[in-house]
């Protein structure tokens, strides 16, 4: 349990397992529940397109306890591949991207995914890469692949 008091669901695990040993799924999608005490599966899918997914990080809202609607912070893992740029084949990692848009969200939204990230994280073992995310271009395919592909971020 993270100190928020949220708990991660079954399906977040069994979800990610089927991604990092299956490799059915190329990504998935976390949010907390309605009642932000639990984070569960959005969505997974196999859909390969980037920007389908990075749509969907985008156009994610989450409300407050009063119910306003904000911009929706998310977690996230996508099983990313790309080419060496010496021609020496392929490399794969499994990144966790921490979605928390700077504008428009919420304050009891943000601070809630914000103290239960860690136990999302701590609960799927495999993990090869982390991005935490905050703005529209810090999850553009193009940056996301430079930091992992050399692991700064």
């Amino acid at each position: 349990m993270s100190k928020s008091g949220v708990s991660v669901a079954p399906e977040c695990v069994s979800q990610f397992n089927e991604l990092k040993l299956g490799k059915s799924i190329k990504y998935i999608i976390y949010k907390l529940s309605d009642d932000y005490k639990e984070i569960i599966v959005e969505d997974a899918s196999s859909d390969p397109d980037w920007e389908t997914f990075r749509n969907k990080l985008l156009n994610a809202k989450a409300p407050d306890k009063k119910g306003k609607e904000g911009k929706g912070p998310r977690f996230a893992v996508y099983d990313f591949e790309w080419e060496l740029e010496s021609g020496e084949g392929k490399r794969k990692k499994i990144v966790f991207i921490s979605w928390s848009p700077d504008e428009g969200t919420l304050v009891f939204p943000r601070m809630t995914y914000a103290s239960s990230k860690e136990s999302l994280k701590n609960a799927l073992s495999g993990l090869s890469g982390e991005v935490q995310a905050n703005r529209d271009d810090e999850i553009e395919y193009a940056t996301i692949l430079k930091d992992i592909s050399r692991g700064t971020r």
